[in-house]
């Protein structure tokens, strides 16, 4: 494949933003490569301005579940945009969705509508201490909740990916509040809450982590946490930006029959477009200004492209009675390829998943944490990722980050 286009056009970037790029891990630089630059998409395939195409298992990092372009959510978006593309007011496309998302997760009473993963995480956090009147908060290694300066503590995704330290900017006063656990550790948790009684507002946790590869929670992990929480008055904050709708309807939560008291949303609700939200039970959301005191506001809250391409995304997939089991279904036929092909290669390897999340660790080790995560063989990775590119397959740049499936694949 060529990529002399996408080459020139890294130059001019280079020239005019931080590193070239809008968010790190686009860069390649832990592949070792320069980024190729997407002129369109359309159902399972990218297709980049040197006229190489690919199988995309990136989808926008996971919100495209139903493929690119799908014709009935550009014909939402374009429904909606024809009538105005920000009112900065309340729009009827706002209920429709908040329904929805209530619908499916019977944790979520009430919800906020915001424009990011990284903004609902901070929301949610806000309103944990708000009502908690506690400071701590408690996350785990190599999660990644967004950019707020709470969650910049040993977090995973772009931060390990380029190898950084704890971020350059966040005070002494944030990473003091911010405890940092084991994943999948519940003894780490324990200890954390017995030196800091009484003052820990809230644990936030990706049920399934993303952000240091796919990593489930264990089962008996997540209903120890659930129990913790509940004994010692502290808020169990799902984060499942990724996950929510991912997974199965009802998120991560439904699979593992566990009611967090918030949920984090983001992603596949937006349809693609940015949009996050968080939710949860009524009197908790009802802390929320203009119902409380918790301050919270966003001018594009809401925004009715957004809310339209949402809504159509969860409207298709709430059509299909089987949606799941057939994402499932190409999942499965998915790894079981993976794993003939990589057997015969005698290569030191883990293939971790969860429903249509996916990442294949160069490690023999199993990886469970944020530790066994970082075993992988680096230089391993980043030659599959080339060879891989090279032969129209695009995956996640980074060895710390899950793939994703749409409904969009075929087996051939």
């Amino acid at each position: 494949m060529k990529f002399s286009r996408s080459k020139n056009l890294f130059s001019k970037a280079l020239k005019l933003m931080p590193g070239g790029v809008n968010s790190p891990v686009r860069a390649f630089r832990s592949v070792g490569s320069n980024p190729v630059y997407i002129k369109k998409a359309a159902g399972a395939y990218l297709f980049d301005v040197d006229g190489n195409r690919y199988i995309d298992y990136v989808g926008s990092w996971g919100p495209m579940i139903l493929g690119h372009a799908e014709k009935s959510v550009i014909n939402a978006i374009l429904k909606s945009a024809q009538n105005g593309t920000s009112f900065g007011t309340c729009s009827e496309g706002e209920i429709k969705l908040a329904a929805m998302i209530r619908k499916f997760f019977p944790s979520i009473q009430s919800v906020r509508m915001v424009n990011s993963g990284t903004e609902a995480t901070m929301s949610a956090i806000r309103l944990a201490r708000a009502y908690t009147g506690k400071d701590k908060i408690i996350k785990f290694e190599g999660c990644y909740h967004g950019h707020g300066d709470s969650f910049l503590i040993k977090a995973g995704s772009g931060v390990v990916t380029l190898g950084l330290p704890d971020s350059p900017g966040v005070t002494k006063a944030s990473a003091k509040d911010t405890l940092t656990a084991v994943y999948n550790d519940i003894n780490s948790v324990y200890r954390l809450i017995e030196k800091n009684r009484n003052n820990t507002a809230a644990i936030i946790i990706e049920p399934v982590a993303g952000n240091m590869g796919c990593i489930p929670a264990g089962k008996k992990f997540l209903k120890s946490l659930r129990e913790l929480c509940s004994s010692e008055k502290i808020i169990l904050i799902f984060d499942e930006v990724m996950t929510g709708f991912r997974l199965a309807r009802g998120g991560a939560q439904e699979l593992y029959g566990i009611k967090p008291d918030l949920t984090t949303l983001g992603k596949i609700i937006g349809g693609g477009l940015p949009v996050g939200a968080y939710g949860g039970n009524k009197k908790l959301m009802d802390m929320i200004a203009p119902s409380g005191p918790v301050y919270q506001a966003g001018t594009l809250s809401g925004n009715p492209l957004a809310m339209a391409a949402g809504y159509e995304t969860l409207k298709v997939i709430n059509k299909d009675k089987n949606f799941y089991k057939k994402l499932s279904i190409l999942s499965d036929y998915l790894y079981d390829g993976i794993n003939q092909v990589l057997k015969k290669k005698n290569l030191d390897y883990t293939l971790n998943t969860s429903g249509s999340m996916f990442t294949l660790f160069f490690t023999k080790n199993s990886v469970t944490d944020y530790s066994s995560a970082k075993s992988s063989n680096i230089s391993v990775f980043s030659s599959y990722f080339k060879h891989m590119l090279n032969n129209g397959i695009y995956i996640t740049p980074s060895q710390f980050e899950a793939n994703f499936i749409s409904a969009s694949h075929k087996k051939n």
